[in-house]
């Protein structure tokens, strides 16, 4: 007659808390050491109360150049201010503006940019995002890359996916913008709701609002160049005519009103 095997326990069997095991259920903070991420929000979602260090981050944004300082600048200027050594910034999309940065605790002086012919993170493997991986394991430091949000069905080696995108927040209209963010990947439980973060420091919120506003202005400015060229217009007509022809046409004109950092505000978009 054959042993009688052991008695096998489930999952449910097991006390709550075993050293070394992590439970699917629960954010598993282990032993990987983490910076807060100056989001108090974010950090009760991350395993460990923030980014993780010496792991890879990955954020997916639909247009490059909006939310990347603004999602990382908390983090690193804390990181930085404890260590020694530059931030390497592999091919930003615009150039970094030191006064912002320096606002927020971030010497420009700190900062290594290297510069790229073309874009390669966005078509970046997964054999090439393990080899970040490493690096930044071996090397127990913070690590982002920032891919487009096309890239979301592909496999990625990161420990922390997350996706981010603009949220107009209501109310004041001179209020800095929001960021809405969905955690794709960590570990623990999926989070199914985003959390809608608030926005940046309020002088490079006037800023960013500053070049919203130039960047609607130069549209409607086009809009009005390509409809005066398909249009004839009487030389008789007093000078507002075009103004009103325009308007009828459903391109609402900007509010004419000057913004006392708007020389500021080229040199972010340079």
């Amino acid at each position: 007659m054959p042993a009688p095997r052991p008695h096998l326990r489930v999952a449910f069997d097991l006390p709550s808390a075993v050293p070394g095991v992590w439970h699917a259920d629960a954010l598993g903070a282990g032993s990987q050491p983490a910076q807060p991420t100056g989001f108090a929000l974010l950090d009760a979602q991350l395993p460990g109360g923030g980014w993780p260090v010496g792991a890879l981050s990955e954020v997916l944004q639909p247009m490059a150049g909006l939310h990347e300082w603004q999602l990382v600048l908390p983090a690193l200027a804390q990181a930085a201010a404890r260590r020694v050594g530059c931030v390497v910034v592999v091919a930003p999309p615009c150039e970094p503006f030191g006064p912002a940065l320096k606002a927020q605790g971030l010497l420009a002086e700190r900062l290594c940019v290297v510069r790229a012919d073309n874009a390669k993170l966005p078509q970046a493997q997964p054999a090439a995002l393990r080899r970040l991986q490493l690096a930044a394991a071996q090397q127990q430091q913070l690590l982002w890359v920032f891919r487009p949000v096309s890239a979301a069905p592909q496999a990625s080696p990161a420990l922390l996916r997350l996706q981010v995108q603009g949220l107009a927040l209501p109310g004041d209209a001179a209020a800095s913008p929001g960021m809405q963010v969905q955690i794709l990947k960590r570990r623990g439980p999926p989070l199914v709701q985003g959390l809608d973060l608030p926005g940046c420091h309020p002088r490079l919120a006037q800023v960013l609002a500053a070049q919203a506003e130039r960047r609607r202005a130069a549209q409607w400015t086009a809009n009005a160049l390509v409809l005066r060229r398909n249009t004839t217009l009487d030389l008789g007509a007093p000078a507002a005519a075009p103004v009103r022809l325009v308007q009828a046409s459903g391109i609402a004109a900007p509010e004419r009103r000057g913004h006392a950092l708007d020389r500021v505000a080229v040199a972010v978009v340079r």
